[in-house]
C-alpha cells in the first residue's frame, strides 16, 4: 500500500524498506482542454545536488538531452512528447547504492517545453503526480498528487530524495516556478 503524501510532507524511504536500492520514479500528467494549436510536451528531469544545493557539474543534470548520469545512479527512460495515455508519462530509474557520496539530494522536476512560444503553463495541466516504485517487486511505495495549485508556472519541483543519517527520505515539494527549465537550471547551478 503506497503512502499518499501532501505538499511538504516527508517520509522515510529506505528505513522502512531495508535492502531497497533500485526504485523507479514515475511522473504523470494530463492536459486540460486546450486550443492553442500545439501539443503539450512536459519533460521530467532530475538534478543531483551536493550539500550546496547545486549540481557539482553539468552532468549531474539528467533530462531528455542527458539520459544517464555518469555514475549510472540515475537513468531517464526517454522523452514522452505528448503525455497521452494513462499511468506514468516519463520514468526515471534510480539506483540508490550508486549515488555518489557527495550527492545529498536528487530533485525531480517537470517543465513545459517551449512554454513561452506555445503560451502554455501548469494551469492547463491536471492530475500531475510523482510516484516511487520498488523496482524489485513493482510495489508503489510513495505517491504524491500535486493537485491544481498552479496557474502561470512553467516549471515545478515535484519532490526530492534526500540523504539523512545514512537513510534515504522523500520530500513532497510541489513548488512552481516561472521561466521553465532555464529557471531551474540557473537555480541548481547548471550552465545554460
Amino acid at each position: 500500500m503506497a503512502v499518499s503524501l501532501q505538499k511538504g510532507q516527508k517520509v522515510d524511504l529506505t528505513k522502512g524498506n531495508p535492502g531497497l536500492t533500485k526504485i523507479m520514479v514515475g511522473l504523470g500528467w494530463d492536459v486540460n482542454q486546450y486550443d492553442g494549436g500545439y501539443d503539450f510536451d512536459l519533460d521530467a528531469a532530475a538534478f543531483l545536488l551536493t550539500a550546496s544545493g547545486k549540481v557539482g557539474q553539468d552532468s549531474d543534470f539528467v533530462f531528455y538531452g542527458n539520459l544517464k548520469h555518469p555514475s549510472e545512479a540515475v537513468v531517464h527512460q526517454g522523452d514522452n512528447l505528448t503525455g497521452a495515455g494513462d499511468g506514468d508519462d516519463e520514468q526515471i530509474m534510480v539506483d540508490l547504492s550508486k549515488i555518489p557520496a557527495d550527492i545529498n539530494k536528487v530533485a525531480f522536476t517537470v517543465t513545459i517545453y517551449d512554454s513561452d512560444v506555445r503560451k502554455q503553463n501548469f494551469g492547463q495541466v491536471s492530475n500531475a503526480f510523482i510516484r516511487i516504485v520498488d523496482e524489485s517487486n513493482g510495489s508503489e511505495l510513495i505517491r504524491y498528487d500535486l493537485g491544481e495549485d498552479f496557474s502561470i508556472e512553467t516549471a515545478v519541483v515535484v519532490g526530492e530524495l534526500y540523504r539523512n543519517n545514512g537513510e534515504w527520505k522523500f520530500n513532497a515539494i510541489g513548488s512552481g516556478f516561472a521561466g521553465g527549465l532555464r529557471a531551474l537550471c540557473l537555480q541548481y547551478g547548471v550552465n545554460v
